[in-house]
């Protein structure tokens, strides 16, 4: 639906330069200092005021614009202002700012067991340093590697000592970017802890509200498990009814995200919607009674609330609880409502609680999704129109797919870098059968276990999720199931979006000044695309890795690389470090070779230690059984890794070594020891430790 006037949804008006100043104040401004936009703020909404007041004195109703540009100034330094404001590390009490040997948390979270670690955020409420106490804000990102931390819990009260670590930024190109995401969430160190190195102060502190929604979940994911024998069945039940993510397996998300299913994972407005109809059926008898209809919205409200709460306030799952709030008391006093305005509500008192949402992935998703269900679902629906009643159901399933699909595929594109082809096929399968579990799924945790009954529901939705699971993966299998290796910059999707824009809103209004902007958009598109093409395939580099404890090169010509490694192709490091990099790059053919093994390609060859790719020669050392070259051998880089023996003074004064590059995975005492005598000796140096991959250009 899009709105005839402006004035049908003052809140989309308001949102986009509130939205303007939160990415500013995030961005560009985020270390700005916090008063001036705060002092900013109260004299623009000042000025406003007064000449609202004084406005026939004035004669400002000649100067219409200056009401609207007053309005955008004013939004854009309050959202500048919240973004600050709210960034912990701007706080003077933020306990980076203290030293200390010991720290005080409270846990702000629900431990989740990852790969043998308890991780879980905590506030830091005091620094101790001797005799002296602190009191601190801030949170710090802990992982125990101890047994003893699974009886943790939120609210506990922790001593721990004060050996945290800022975390680290992307060392590889295209690398995930863990650093920004937990800065996102106002996060800006972790701490590793062992056995012994913390101590349980008190327990139970939190929010008992939050404690309660919680322990309670625990207790229904338990029961789900106790009831729902397959582990990937009870998973998927526990993350789509509850919103508990913890016991998914990788192989189920790739199934989900490779089909375009993901959001199925996330409880959202769609699960909150199914909830709705329920208690809308369950309590409908209540219309009949005086004041029925008053007394059924409040608790509808009441317990969409309450569910939102089990599934721990998700961003998603708040912006349908406070549309749908706003919709069903709507709708008790038979008002108006603008959906499209009401989304723009939700979105800006959410911001205003936390600006920071605005970085979170599923937040952007979801907004997008619904909105393309306002606006764009109906121009599609109309397309074709379809005279069966039964086709005619179909057509509105799939009008309802393709929106959703459209709107969000280029920002799915740029985090995800893949896009689902099959996405319709698998949407609408999965419609029938997330509606049936969540049903089944939610009666089996209401009924009491014991109950016969109970079993039965949780014995149909085990199938039904099996069922899904066999599809999906089959789907996922399919040929041309997805178009992966999806590198978009921001310039692209954004272009992207301006293209779509564009092109519904010319098959709206049928103006053909649209069309021209918008094929002159896909033009710039397609350029920005090629271009990047054209210049990968065209160029070679040869990239030295920061594996951290492990050796990693790769000679790329084109869209051919070589990868000498220790790591395998199906482990977690390769695929986090190595594998965006080839990817990024549009690498398509990839030769994967061990640091011992010799390689020989059209393009590069090695030979033990020495490297040959293109006109570069690379010695490559990494255990004492490597041999220094002849002293004739003009050497390019020497690549130290693994802590090798070696003959430091022989390698840099007998070899024309332009650069040494010395590997994370060396030890200390080593890499002294080379930095030491490469500074002697006058030889350019590069120190991988903690420090950004070394790419150079082969000509």
């Amino acid at each position: 639906m899009i709105a005839g006037h402006k004035g049908e949804i003052p809140f989309i008006i308001l949102l986009i330069p509130y939205l303007l100043g939160i990415a500013f104040g995030i961005g560009c401004l985020s270390a700005a200092p916090v008063w001036l936009f705060g002092i900013a703020f109260l004299l623009l909404s000042a000025v406003f005021v007064i000449l609202n007041l004084a406005y026939k004195k004035l004669g400002i109703y000649k100067m219409r614009w200056l009401g609207g540009v007053l309005i955008l100034f004013t939004l854009t330094s309050a959202g500048i202002f919240n973004a600050n404001r709210s960034k912990q590390l701007n706080d003077p009490l933020h306990f980076s700012k203290y030293t200390g040997s010991s720290l005080i948390v409270k846990i702000n979270s629900e431990p989740v067991l990852k790969n043998d670690l308890y991780k879980f955020t905590a506030t830091v409420i005091q620094s101790i340093n001797g005799n002296k106490r602190q009191n601190t804000a801030g949170q710090l990102l802990i992982s125990i590697k101890d047994t003893a931390a699974s009886s943790l819990y939120y609210g506990d009260i922790l001593l721990i000592p004060s050996n945290y670590n800022e975390v680290d930024p992307p060392f590889n190109p295209a690398e995930f970017n863990y650093k920004k995401y937990l800065t996102n969430k106002n996060i800006y160190h972790q701490a590793y802890l062992y056995p012994g190195q913390y101590r349980v102060l008190d327990i139970n502190k939190g929010n008992p509200i939050i404690s309660y929604a919680l322990r309670l979940r625990q207790r229904l994911v338990q029961k789900l498990k106790a009831n729902i024998h397959n582990p990937d069945a009870a998973a998927v039940a526990a993350t789509l009814i509850l919103g508990y993510k913890a016991d998914l397996s990788n192989d189920i998300l790739q199934a989900y995200s490779k089909t375009g299913t993901i959001h199925v994972l996330s409880v959202s407005g769609a699960h909150v919607g199914l909830v709705y109809l329920v208690l809308g059926f369950l309590l409908s008898f209540l219309d009949r009674y005086k004041h029925g209809r008053l007394i059924r919205t409040c608790i509808i409200i009441m317990l969409v609330w309450y569910y939102a709460l089990l599934t721990g306030f998700s961003p998603p799952v708040c912006r349908a609880a406070v549309m749908l709030s706003l919709i069903v008391a709507g709708k008790t006093y038979s008002r108006y409502i603008n959906t499209l305005n009401l989304l723009g509500f939700s979105a800006f008192a959410l911001l205003l609680f936390d600006p920071f949402l605005i970085t979170d992935v599923g937040f952007q998703l979801s907004y997008l999704a619904v909105a393309g269900l306002i606006v764009l679902q109906p121009v599609i629906y109309k397309w074709i129109q379809v005279k069966n009643k039964w086709l005619d159901k179909l057509w509105l399933l799939c009008s309802i797919s393709i929106a959703a699909q459209v709107i969000t595929f280029p920002l799915s594109a740029y985090y995800f870098h893949q896009i689902p082809v099959y996405f319709l096929f698998s949407n609408l399968f999965i419609l029938i059968p997330s509606a049936a579990i969540m049903y089944t799924g939610i009666a089996c945790l209401l009924l009491p276990e014991h109950w016969l009954i109970s079993k039965w529901l949780a014995y149909v939705t085990e199938q039904l999720i099996l069922l899904m699971n066999r599809v999906l993966a089959f789907v996922e299998h399919a040929p041309f199931a997805s178009i992966s290796k999806v590198w978009l910059t921001t310039a692209e999707y954004l272009l992207l979006y301006a293209i779509i824009i564009t092109g519904f809103y010319f098959i709206y209004n049928k103006n053909h000044k649209l069309l021209k902007a918008g094929i002159g958009l896909l033009l710039l598109f397609c350029i920005s695309i090629s271009y990047k093409k054209y210049r990968a395939y065209s160029s070679s580099d040869v990239a030295f890795l920061n594996l951290r404890k492990h050796t990693g090169i790769v000679l790329r010509q084109g869209s051919e690389a070589v990868v000498i490694t220790d790591i395998p192709a199906d482990d977690k490091g390769y695929q986090y470090s190595v594998q965006p990099y080839l990817d990024s790059s549009k690498v398509a053919t990839t030769t994967l070779a061990n640091i011992d093994s010799n390689v020989k390609t059209d393009f590069t060859y090695k030979n033990a230690g020495l490297i040959k790719f293109r006109s570069l020669n690379i010695l490559m050392l990494t255990h004492a059984a490597n041999r220094l070259p002849a002293s004739d051998i003009n050497v390019h880089y020497v690549y130290v890794s693994g802590n090798p023996e070696i003959d430091i003074a022989s390698l840099l004064h007998n070899n024309s070594c332009k650069m040494l590059i010395i590997a994370a995975d060396n030890g200390k005492k080593l890499t002294n020891e080379l930095v030491n005598a490469a500074r002697v000796h006058h030889v350019k140096y590069y120190l991988l430790k903690r420090n950004k991959s070394f790419i150079a250009p082969s000509n």
